[in-house]
């Protein structure tokens, strides 16, 4: 019977709605504007986000980057004709580090250098990545043809190389991949394996691979290139002696990573007279990212969320008007025995079916708006199920705190001057 008589009274809400289609239409327009900002602004943050944490996630919550670079005072002296910077990362410091803590899991030292690489008549400028077995473990990517690095080829000097997909793509384009000799500045090595790479920049950190690296094993990078590098600069060239550009460490629980980190600092410290490194830990700019989207998303949330509130406003005014049109309606039905709270339950229906088809509508409008900014921007957008729900929600509270007033002051009309009014 109650059931009945709900349904009942959602239905005749409806058809006192449906008396001004216009009116009602332009209602629900606040309320249609207000959750479609609102679910769009949550769209495009979350997607931001999503994309700048995905890319510290390629990072390893478990790993820590310690990068060699150029002290200050390196700098200064390093305009100075036929001088040679000497600084950076060494092969000592990767063996102190590899012993000196036990909750480090594994380890990889990395040498950089660009050399021009050559097969047949096509050339091609590779990042040679001179590194150990161990890299693709910390740094794991799908293979793609044949295999990685294995300690044999380290400890049988094997001039062999890994190549990325789009390095290999370029220059063994139509020859067959795997066993293809390929010339990387005086060394003649043989294509090994083809992995998928990922490159790009998370936060201040970049990604340890990039789209056109070659990977073999760092003895054989020692032996071939060794650890004295020329740069052709504007004012002439540059030498610079670098036998690590870097060390990429595994811990074995993420919660130990920063006191591991601030460990290997203080070790390097001691051992080095410039600050000529710089540790990364990309679990610490995890957790910062993920800070700043939670005060993104309640920064969007609430901008959008004051459309919403004008949205209630507009409704509250639209009721209050209908109350003063109904007055004599309101009269009748207290005069043939409606309670209070019968008119009470009226208005409030009504204000909450607007909001809520408002809501409905809104989420249509908010689910085209990230559509479109992706199909013509290329921005990355993302829906979540809590990004739809939470506006629709606060559409309905709005709804039922913005009604709740014009209702009452229905219920409050006097039925004697009610029947009177014209």
């Amino acid at each position: 019977m109650r059931q009945t008589r709900i349904g009942r009274n959602i239905w005749l809400g409806i058809e006192n709605l449906l008396l001004h289609k216009l009116r009602s239409f332009l209602t629900m327009l606040g309320v249609v504007f207000g959750v479609g900002s609102v679910v769009a602004m949550l769209s495009v943050g979350e997607g931001a986000s999503k994309e700048a944490l995905e890319q510290i996630r390629k990072l390893g919550s478990n790993n820590i980057i310690i990068s060699s670079m150029k002290s200050a005072e390196e700098e200064a002296t390093s305009t100075t004709h036929s001088h040679m910077s000497i600084y950076g990362l060494t092969y000592e410091d990767y063996r102190r580090l590899a012993q000196s803590f036990e909750d480090v899991q594994q380890t990889a030292p990395v040498k950089l250098m660009r050399r021009d690489s050559r097969l047949y008549d096509r050339v091609i400028e590779l990042r040679v990545v001179g590194t150990t077995p161990e890299w693709f473990e910390l740094v794991p990517r799908e293979v793609l043809a044949g295999r990685v690095l294995l300690k044999s080829d380290q400890e049988k000097y094997a001039p062999v190389a890994v190549l990325t997909e789009f390095g290999a793509r370029k220059i063994l384009a139509t020859e067959s991949t795997i066993g293809q000799t390929v010339r990387m500045g005086n060394g003649q090595f043989e294509v090994i394996g083809i992995v998928r790479s990922e490159s790009g920049q998370a936060g201040n950190i970049q990604i340890p691979d990039q789209d056109v690296d070659a990977y073999i094993p760092i003895e054989v990078a020692r032996r071939y290139f060794g650890d004295i590098f020329t740069k052709r600069t504007s004012s002439g060239e540059e030498r610079e002696k670098i036998e690590l550009h870097q060390m990429i460490v595994q811990v074995d629980e993420p919660k130990k990573v920063e006191a591991v980190a601030a460990g290997i600092e203080r070790m390097l410290e001691q051992f080095h007279k410039k600050k000529d490194y710089v540790v990364s830990v990309p679990l610490a700019l995890l957790k910062q990212a993920e800070a700043m989207k939670r005060r993104f998303n309640i920064v969007l949330g609430s901008i959008a969320g004051i459309s919403l509130l004008v949205g209630g406003i507009g409704i509250m005014n639209i009721m209050l008007a209908s109350v003063t049109e109904r007055t004599r309606e309101i009269g009748i039905r207290r005069a043939i025995g409606a309670k209070r709270r019968q008119i009470v339950y009226q208005f409030l229906i009504e204000t909450v079916v607007l909001s809520t088809m408002g809501g409905i509508i809104g989420l249509g409008v908010g689910a085209l708006i990230p559509f479109l900014i992706t199909y013509f921007s290329g921005m990355v957008t993302m829906m979540t199920v809590k990004g739809i729900l939470v506006p629709l929600l606060i559409s309905m509270t709005i709804g039922i705190l913005f009604g709740l007033y014009p209702a009452v002051h229905a219920a409050q009309v006097d039925p004697i001057v009610a029947l009177r009014h014209e």
